[in-house]
């Protein structure tokens, strides 16, 4: 029998994969701080700002109590932006199940600690919780419209990770297991840099071959730190590295990407920002990837530049020729 499951954020993410384990059996509990979104998915069964034309299945239950969302559940998806992580764990961690599965939906870096997600629900947690991190190339609306999937499951905990495996697992959705959640977890984060990079490039209307350079590249740049940080370079070349990567850097649904067209277009970042319903992680992953990067002595040139004119410093033009006019190096090789 599947077992209940609770959902903390009813973004487009966190709603796709509540209609996605609703569609498999699963009593599922949505939680959000939004009234509005969460009155709205009860009365209209929708989510009409996340997750547009998608019904909700009966057995997803909205809910603003997190206390009532968590209560007896085996199964806790965290689904919220990397800044909001920590402050919704604290307040999750009482209602906690004893042996409940955290799983962290969340692609990012905590700026002040630089610590990614698992990390951070394993702080708040007080360890006493397996927790799992998930990541790989989705879109949330072709999960909700069961269009084929392919995600990564992480964990040290190899039972956990089997467990959410067995439990996600759809005929639309297939789910791998590893035990190098550093590698996972940097791929999720920074490949949503290089995608504002290869936004701006597109919107500069550079071409497909500096596309494929940037793309190309930046895996080289994320799989640099995320083996720094005890990551394995095998798993960037997978569904969490290359897979998410060219995902972000290329479709239509990419925030990331939207905010590099736009930045090239000559709008500035907070108007950009003002517009958007969700949010661009790469924005805020930015300026810790870089930092992340001088803790362990990595050279990040594309996340350098995007930082450049993200802050204003730099036009989108001049930060994708000065890459262009760095020194030359061989490949492979790491520069």
């Amino acid at each position: 029998m599947p077992s209940d499951v609770a959902i903390l954020g009813a973004g487009s993410w966190g709603t796709a994969l509540a209609v996605h384990l609703a569609r498999l059996g699963h009593a599922v509990r949505i939680w959000s701080i939004e009234a509005p979104i969460i009155a709205e998915m009860r009365e209209r069964r929708a989510n009409a700002v996340y997750l547009p034309d998608v019904a909700l299945p009966e057995a997803i239950r909205p809910t603003t109590d997190i206390g009532e969302a968590l209560a007896g559940v085996e199964i806790v998806v965290v689904v919220v932006p990397s800044d909001a992580m920590r402050s919704v764990a604290r307040a999750g961690r009482p209602s906690f199940a004893p042996g409940a599965i955290l799983v962290s939906a969340a692609k990012g870096l905590e700026l002040d600690t630089l610590r990614r997600m698992s990390e951070v629900l394993v702080e708040e947690s007080g360890g006493a919780h397996p927790v799992v991190a998930m990541s790989g190339p989705s879109f949330a609306v072709e999960v909700a419209r069961e269009l084929p999937t392919a995600l990564c499951v992480a964990s040290d905990d190899v039972a956990a990770a089997e467990r959410v495996q067995a439990e996600f697992r759809g005929r639309f959705l297939r789910l791998y297991a590893t035990t190098d959640v550093v590698g996972v977890e940097v791929g999720g984060a920074l490949k949503n840099v290089i995608a504002i990079a290869a936004g701006v490039a597109e919107g500069l209307g550079l071409g497909h071959n500096a596309q494929a350079a940037l793309i190309t590249r930046g895996l080289v740049e994320i799989t640099r730190l995320a083996v720094a940080a005890g990551g394995h370079r095998e798993t960037l070349a997978g569904l969490t590295g290359l897979g998410d990567l060219v995902l972000t850097c290329t479709g239509p649904y990419s925030r990331n990407r939207h905010v590099g067209i736009e930045l090239a277009r000559g709008r500035r970042l907070p108007e950009v920002l003002a517009g958007m319903k969700m949010v661009a992680e790469g924005v805020k992953t930015t300026e810790a990837a870089l930092a992340l990067g001088a803790r362990h002595g990595v050279e990040l040139p594309i996340t350098q530049q995007m930082a450049a004119v993200l802050d204003g410093r730099k036009t989108p033009r001049a930060a994708l020729e000065d890459l262009m006019l760095r020194p030359q190096r061989s490949e492979p090789e790491g520069g």
